[in-house]
């Protein structure tokens, strides 16, 4: 009689695949309705943990966060993914993903969703993802690493994004000390605890609900854009950025610069983006409660992070140049916040899908990436490598989820275009209202670049003042607004 200790496979070759020991393939372990149970409500975290971050994005000042959230909207929302798809494999029709899986949970979530940054770090951070990452282990530990290793493995997926997560917490946390918060976070700990915990199985002996603190009032996304104090001249329109990438009497090292400009400039991106994707959630909803297939928030969500990763090739350019960007250039945040105040969701959807066309153009992508390779400049020439076939794959995103609602392209682009044409460009008010002085920084960056080669400026290069009081960053001239 074979017994599960002394079993030996042929010439002892690892038995069951390599997933587990025969005695660890015997033990009792989750049904099918106990396991999609939990899988649900990890889903439900981890839709939580998207909206959370994204609605916290844009108004965010600390460029930092604004980074790392996006990260972590796009980590999440590839693991709501793979939840939906493992929930969908185990006999579930209909899903039944959009039910909230515990009022005492949803408090939770609202509590960290409400409060003010240094409170949410440490709710998210310190509360919430390990929370998480405990359920996910216990069911690593009650499920048949045989019977259910679709599950394992992706958990065992989840786990490594949830540490990378929980790792830049960790410091940020730090950053952020918890001061007078301790309160707070024993109700978050007695919420969860009334909850459940995230997989429902932690035993309660405390049903008395705490009292309400940040989320007394529904919470609402500020649509507004925000910026710390290494950005501080944000309403900046004075350097024309692609009027002089685009002119064939500039040098292609010195046109670098104004890519590494063009690609930090793109925190705006995220800044729009995560505005389209929160509306949408929050607009009429379809059967599963995402208001759109989760595909779309899925695709938009990974086009969101390539762009912030963009934002931050274009600092590390600079940092690698040795020039100091906080004091030399002038990023500004009047494209998003001009279509996050201005549009609708559908028209901010546009004009990004109308921008990413014209970046397949002749002076798209390709000649951006041969500036990079002519100028010497290797690392300008790789980051425009992974640039350029981002955008490829965001313009296939564009046509899967804007595009098809369209009888034609050329309708989806000119609707496209128009709704950019909406987007006032306030450049004298700003001015006069002392917001900006709309300052052509350009030449004091070109002087300390060329200081930092060692060669003596060109005065022709120097004396480059094209401005966007005109024309959009597409070179197609504007009516000027007051």
């Amino acid at each position: 009689m074979n017994d599960p200790e002394t079993y030996r496979s042929y010439r002892n070759l690892p038995h069951l695949a390599g997933l587990c020991s025969f005695p660890e393939a015997i033990k009792p372990g989750l049904g099918i309705q106990d396991c999609v149970e939990r899988l649900k409500r990890y889903h439900y975290a981890l839709r939580r943990i998207w909206a959370i971050t994204l609605s916290r994005l844009t108004a965010e000042p600390v460029y930092e966060i604004k980074m790392a959230f996006s990260h972590h909207a796009y980590l999440a929302s590839e693991l709501i993914t793979l939840m939906r798809d493992r929930v969908a494999e185990m006999r579930q029709p209909p899903l039944g993903l959009d039910k909230i899986p515990d009022e005492a949970l949803q408090t939770f979530f609202d509590e960290i969703q409400a409060a003010p940054m240094e409170a949410l770090l440490h709710g998210l951070y310190q509360k919430a993802l390990p929370a998480l990452r405990e359920a996910l282990e216990r069911h690593l530990e009650h499920t048949n690493d045989l019977a259910d290793a679709p599950s394992v493995r992706m958990i065992k997926m989840a786990l490594v994004d949830l540490d990378a997560m929980q790792n830049w917490g960790n410091v940020a946390c730090r950053s952020f000390p918890s001061v007078d918060l301790d309160d707070w976070l024993l109700e978050l700990d007695r919420w969860l605890l009334i909850a459940g915990g995230f997989d429902g199985c932690e035993e309660n002996v405390d049903s008395e609900l705490p009292d309400k603190r940040f989320s007394k009032q529904a919470f609402a996304m500020d649509h507004t854009p925000q910026r710390d104090g290494r950005f501080p001249d944000p309403y900046n329109m004075g350097v024309h950025a692609e009027q002089f990438l685009y002119d064939d009497q500039f040098p292609d090292q010195d046109k670098v610069l104004m890519m590494f400009f063009k690609r930090f400039r793109e925190i705006d991106v995220p800044e729009m983006m995560a505005t389209i994707l929160i509306d949408l959630a929050e607009e009429s909803r379809d059967e599963d409660g995402s208001g759109r297939p989760w595909d779309f928030y899925r695709d938009m969500t990974r086009q969101l992070w390539d762009e912030a990763r963009h934002a931050m090739m274009g600092e590390v350019g600079f940092v690698d140049a040795g020039l100091d960007w906080s004091a030399l250039v002038r990023l500004n945040f009047t494209w998003s916040k001009g279509l996050n105040e201005q549009l609708t969701p559908r028209e901010r959807h546009a004009v990004l899908w109308f921008i990413e066309q014209g970046l397949m153009s002749k002076t798209g992508k390709r000649f951006e990436w041969e500036v990079g390779r002519d100028s010497g400049n290797r690392l300008s020439m790789l980051f425009q490598d992974y640039d350029w076939a981002d955008e490829v794959l965001h313009a296939r995103i564009g046509r899967d989820w804007y595009v098809k609602g369209f009888e034609s392209v050329q309708a989806a682009a000119e609707y496209g275009s128009a709704c950019w044409d909406k987007v006032m460009t306030d450049w004298e008010k700003w001015r006069d209202e002392g917001l900006t002085g709309h300052r052509n920084w350009w030449p004091d960056l070109y002087r300390a670049s060329c200081k930092l080669r060692g060669v003596d400026p060109d005065p022709k290069i120097e004396a480059y003042s094209e401005s966007y009081a005109s024309t959009r960053a597409d070179l197609e001239r504007i009516a000027a607004s007051g």
